[in-house]
């Protein structure tokens, strides 16, 4: 089966770098695939994009170096198993509040006996390779969210979950959790001790932490303090950003 480039670098004891695309675009997908990230994300939670565009997204992405994954609207089955059937070598499922929740997640990504996905990988097996269904289960990252306070205060029974490889966590939106409304690089004390209290929960039950990062810097002080699964920043942020700077350059000379 083809290399899952996240489990490669944590076997180095490194930090994953992955793009996160919001906006359905091939074109996109392809460009970000050939940018030097270990793995390229479909949102498909708060992103601009569909079921059928993630897979021409997900085609783009395994034509590049990096590894294709999905971030799931919610904690749904059939939609797990279709982003896995569709070639998503690792899913970030939302939302994860307690452990059952932990537990159902997992098993939609896992073949019987261990889970309940349904036999029929499709670009799957075209992607990963003729023995896709003998080491899949191994390969898949599984990643589940931590941004409410339910999951907050659920930690150690989610972390404590058999086949989760670890959790992700949503700053902006434990930040409006905790009833801080902080949004970006979180400075209310509550929110930083809350993200690290999730790092040193995961680290704990010796599973991995991600965190979503507004820049590359952040993203880089985020591994300097142990997570290591790090997304700096989106597509579509990062596109409004250099246009913005672009047309506000090009503006110095007329505003003279």
């Amino acid at each position: 089966m083809r290399n899952n480039n996240i489990r490669d670098v944590w076997e180095r004891g490194e930090a994953v770098v992955s793009a996160w695309l919001s906006i359905g675009n091939a074109y996109t997908a392809e460009i970000a695939g050939w940018s030097g990230y270990d793995c390229v994300l479909v949102d498909l939670q708060h992103g601009m994009t569909d079921v059928q565009t993630m897979i021409s997204m997900l085609q783009a992405i395994s034509a590049t170096p990096a590894t294709p994954i999905v971030r799931v609207p919610s904690c749904d089955a059939p939609v797990i198993m279709k982003a896995l059937d569709a070639g998503a070598f690792g899913i970030i499922c939302p939302m994860i509040n307690n452990a059952a929740e932990a537990e159902a997640f997992v098993a939609a990504t896992r073949y019987p006996p261990l889970g309940n996905r349904s036999f029929g990988p499709a670009r799957g097996l075209l992607y990963g390779g003729a023995d896709y269904f003998q080491h899949a289960d191994k390969s898949i990252v599984r990643l589940g969210m931590i941004e409410t306070l339910d999951g907050l205060n659920a930690l150690d029974e989610i972390c404590a979950v058999d086949g989760l490889d670890g959790i992700f966590v949503g700053p902006n939106d434990l930040g409006l959790a905790l009833g801080k409304g902080t949004l970006g690089d979180p400075t209310d004390e509550t929110v930083r001790e809350a993200i690290l209290q999730c790092l040193s929960v995961a680290k704990k039950h010796g599973k991995h932490a991600g965190i979503f990062c507004p820049s590359s810097a952040v993203a880089a002080r985020r591994s300097s303090d142990g997570f290591d699964f790090v997304v700096p920043n989106s597509d579509a942020n990062l596109l409004k950003s250099a246009l913005n700077a672009e047309a506000n350059g090009a503006r110095v000379n007329v505003r003279k």
